[in-house]
C-alpha cells in the first residue's frame, strides 16, 4: 500500500511540475495537492506546490508551503526566498525579513535573493 502511495505521488508530482514548467499555475495546482495529500512530508513536493501557487496569485497558500517546506527542510535557500516573496506579496515586510536574510545569508551570490530583502527594507548587510 505505501509503494503505491509513492508511486502516485511521483506520479502526480511529475504531472504537476510538467505543467508548472509549462507555465500553467493552476493546471499544475491540482496534481501537486494530490501529492502533496499522498506525501506530506516531502519538502521537494511541498515547495513546488508552493511555487505554482505563488504563480497562480495564491500567495497565502504559497506562503503556509514554502514554510511547511522550510520546516522540512531548513536549510532550502529556495523555499525561504519564496516564503520571504510570499509575504511581501502579502504587504508583510517584517515577516519577510528574516527568511530573506537566511536565504541570502546562504547563497549571497543570488542577486534575485538580495533584490527581494532590499524590498523588504534591508540590505544584505543590516542588522536587525
Amino acid at each position: 500500500m505505501t509503494e503505491n502511495r509513492s508511486v502516485a505521488a511521483y506520479e502526480a508530482f511529475q504531472k504537476g511540475s510538467e505543467l508548472l514548467a509549462a507555465s500553467s499555475p493552476h493546471a499544475a495546482i491540482v496534481p501537486l495537492e494530490r501529492a502533496r495529500d499522498l506525501e506530506p512530508d516531502q519538502g521537494s513536493i511541498r515547495e513546488v506546490l508552493a511555487r505554482a501557487y505563488f504563480r497562480a496569485g495564491r500567495f497565502a497558500e504559497a506562503r503556509a508551503e514554502f514554510a511547511r517546506a522550510v520546516e522540512i527542510d531548513p536549510v532550502n535557500d529556495y523555499a525561504l526566498f519564496g516564503l520571504g516573496l510570499s509575504c511581501l506579496r502579502q504587504g508583510d515586510r517584517e515577516a519577510a525579513r528574516r527568511p530573506l536574510k537566511l536565504a541570502v545569508a546562504m547563497r549571497p551570490d543570488q542577486e534575485d535573493y538580495r533584490a527581494a530583502l532590499a524590498k523588504a527594507g534591508l540590505a544584505a548587510t543590516d542588522r536587525e
